[in-house]
């Protein structure tokens, strides 16, 4: 099984319980996929503590989620009642475990989390659960002019590393860093709506310290 036991022992420790949803998703969906009837169907990849979940409420849409972590779906089961159908335990690089096809598919930063083969397997997938047009959206793909690429261990291939010291990747298990052609080669079965770079550098105080991700949206053909 692709997921990492590392998230399900931070989401036990109730660590990155994130409950807002997340700015760069929140424009680009209404930017270029534009939710509009209550049939519009959407799945998120890995929802993790559900921070989007409130938002497609909001839009009044039909929102489903797969997640890696047992102990965070019951958590989200629990919060959520009406989407005790709808929020399911799966390894996505494996599979989708809903018999449907989708309007929007999205993702903030779990594929992310993931050796390129199973990210390329994920992508499969869910070229498979998208309508034809249908959109899917990356938010903080991890860049290879993030800080954090230099630091950790390679495993796999040349854009996964693991044990990382310390800092944002120390204990998630794996993290995959992309490049303008890394990216453009996985989603090749696809046509390019946007795809950005985001660099924020910290410049007080001082550490040389530089986040960088990829945000991106992409249509099936």
């Amino acid at each position: 099984m692709s997921f990492s036991s590392e998230w399900e022992n931070i989401y036990q420790a109730n660590q990155q319980m994130s409950i807002w949803p997340w700015s760069d998703l929140v424009s680009y969906v209404m930017r270029y996929s534009k939710p509009s009837t209550e049939k519009f169907k959407v799945l998120e990849i890995g929802c993790g503590a559900g921070a989007n979940i409130a938002f497609f409420q909001h839009l009044k849409v039909e929102y489903y989620a797969t997640e890696g972590s047992t102990s965070i779906v019951n958590y989200l089961i629990e919060k959520y009642p009406s989407l005790s159908e709808k929020i399911k335990v799966a390894d996505f690089t494996k599979e989708l475990p809903f018999d449907i096809t989708f309007d929007l598919i999205f993702d903030r930063a779990s594929i992310t989390h993931n050796n390129t083969k199973a990210i390329k397997n994920c992508i499969s997938l869910i070229s498979k659960h998208l309508k034809t047009n249908g959109i899917f959206i990356g938010i903080d793909w991890f860049s290879t002019s993030h800080s954090e690429f230099s630091q950790g261990t390679f495993i796999k291939d040349l854009n996964t590393k693991d044990h990382f010291p310390d800092g944002q990747f120390h204990q998630v298990g794996e993290v995959h860093f992309s490049d303008k052609l890394h990216i453009q080669e996985i989603f090749k079965e696809f046509e390019f709506i946007k795809l950005e770079h985001k660099i924020v550098t910290q410049e007080f105080p001082d550490t040389d310290y530089q986040f960088a991700s990829w945000n991106f949206a992409v249509k099936k053909i």
